[in-house]
């Protein structure tokens, strides 16, 4: 994708409507080929045609994009699928594996309480967001997607996937190379959280926010090699 084409691809996600920030606005026939890495199930075929989102075809991508944990599923928002089709197209890739996609409010409060960086109102529990590899060119994705400005996007270099979402436009990086252990504030004072370890409790925005400020200076400091 050259400088014209993104720059095209953004103007027409800003003037696109939608329930969160439009995703630019897709061909008539959009295709996805994609693996579920928790089910080991597999989907190909096109979602959407000249009359719009083909209903049988998304009811199968809602069984296909289901909480693994509980097998409840969701109405998956076409929107997140648009924006993962356009990013494919822009680094050439036409594949995607899936990490996540639907949660229940359960199954998210149980990863928030054993996994860093969950959050506490996900998209995800909206049908909103899908955390995905790639085979290759995933950092170049992570950056297009950025560039779109189509909602959240958010970059897990060191657990090598990316999170997209038609929620706000953000984006985050959250990366524990090189550290034993987090520095989390529980209201009171701050512990030490031993990756692997539970956490007492989701952590609310504020919080996820002082973790990633946090993380990027004890990453500055490990570099630099000064203790704290």
């Amino acid at each position: 994708m050259n400088r014209r084409q993104l720059l095209a691809l953004v103007a027409a996600c800003a003037a696109w409507p939608s329930v969160a920030r439009a995703v630019a606005r897709p061909p008539k026939l959009r295709r996805l080929r994609l693996a579920n890495a928790n089910t080991g199930e597999t989907f190909e075929g096109t979602y959407r045609n000249d009359d719009g989102p083909i209903d049988r075809v998304m009811e199968e991508l809602c069984v296909f994009l289901r909480d693994h944990h509980s097998g409840e599923k969701t109405q998956m928002d076409v929107g997140v699928l648009d924006f993962l089709a356009h990013v494919l197209d822009a680094v050439g890739e036409t594949s995607a594996t899936i990490l996540s996609a639907y949660r229940t409010a359960e199954t998210n409060a149980m990863l928030a309480r054993t996994t860093f960086g969950v959050a506490e109102h996900s998209q995800h529990i909206l049908g909103r967001a899908l955390d995905l590899r790639l085979d290759s060119k995933l950092p170049t994705a992570m950056n297009a997607a950025r560039a779109m400005q189509c909602g959240g996007v958010g970059w897990y270099p060191h657990s090598g996937f990316m999170h997209i979402d038609t929620g706000p436009v953000r984006s985050w990086t959250l990366d524990e190379t090189g550290l034993d252990g987090l520095l989390v504030f529980d209201g009171r004072r701050l512990k030490i959280v031993g990756r692997g370890q539970g956490l007492w409790q989701p952590l609310t925005v504020p919080e996820r926010l002082e973790l990633q400020r946090r993380l990027a200076r004890a990453e500055f400091l490990a570099r630099t090699r000064v203790n704290w």
